[in-house]
């Protein structure tokens, strides 16, 4: 993964899918309100990649927040990015941890946590949770709003 930190190469630009996460690049801009711990949102309900044992596709419902540091993920660049790994073999726990390690990477986040809930492979569903430190005192988050995987019953 390629990151811009001088501002956004991709925002206003026709730029094909990348065709891996490597490939991809995220931009991120400053944040308008440096200092205010405020919760940004991302949910990415058709998120999908490749085990990397059967090459068969495997679907996430992915829910990142984020209290912004000194930046902001474009989030063209964003939607671009999470896009790569359709092609990208790797296990729901990797995928998920990437994907917010590379954010944090970039933004440099107040604190940031990421869901991923992983539809059923061989009738088990994996749900994948990661987040950087507590989140700030007096900050407001509302639930991530997936349920719980529940089959049938």
């Amino acid at each position: 993964m390629a990151t811009n930190a001088s501002g956004p190469n991709l925002l206003g630009q026709h730029v094909a899918m990348p065709n891996s996460p490597e490939e991809a690049e995220l931009d991120r801009v400053p944040n308008p309100h440096p200092g205010t711990n405020y919760v940004a949102r991302f949910t990415a309900p058709e998120f999908t990649s490749l085990c990397p044992v059967t090459g068969q596709p495997d679907f996430a419902h992915i829910v990142i927040d984020y209290v912004p540091g000194p930046y902001l993920v474009e989030s063209k660049s964003l939607k671009l990015y999470l896009s790569s790994f359709r092609n990208h073999g790797a296990f729901h726990e990797d995928c998920t941890v990437r994907i917010a390690k590379d954010l944090a990477t970039l933004l440099e986040p107040v604190w940031l946590r990421i869901g991923g809930y992983w539809y059923p492979r061989g009738g088990i569903p994996i749900d994948v949770f990661w987040q950087t430190g507590e989140l700030p005192a007096g900050t407001w988050v509302p639930d991530q709003g997936v349920a719980p995987y529940r089959g049938r019953g």
